[in-house]
């Protein structure tokens, strides 16, 4: 069995979710920039597609949870930027909360702590 890490790791359900939410607290970002922030800040382990990442972005913007506006990026074309709305501010809240209650009953279960398979 190999010890090297894997090169991309798949989403679990719901998680691009409050990836998008987490990586727009920082401020608005058009869908690209989104994608490259989460790549970048995973250490290149997750990678988002462009087929997961824009109906995960019109989803949270039906929802609520994210405002859309055009706007002109760096390079000077016009793209759709994305931001927090308040109301998404609470769902990171609430997601954050979900996923380090989660993170910490697997961290339990994957390496309990009397390592009883050694």
């Amino acid at each position: 069995m190999s010890s090297q890490p894997p090169s991309h790791v798949e989403l679990l359900q719901g998680t691009l979710d409050v990836l998008i939410l987490r990586t727009l607290l920082a401020g608005a970002r058009h869908g690209h920039a989104i994608a490259k922030h989460i790549q970048r800040t995973s250490e290149e382990l997750l990678q988002v597609e462009t087929g997961s990442l824009y109906p995960a972005l019109h989803r949270l913007e039906a929802q609520g949870w994210i405002a859309a506006s055009w706007q002109l990026s760096d390079k000077g074309k016009r793209a759709r930027y994305y931001r927090l709305t308040p109301r998404g501010r609470k769902q990171l809240a609430t997601e954050q909360s979900k996923w380090e209650a989660f993170s910490r009953a697997m961290g339990l279960i994957l390496r309990p702590a009397d390592q009883e398979a050694q």
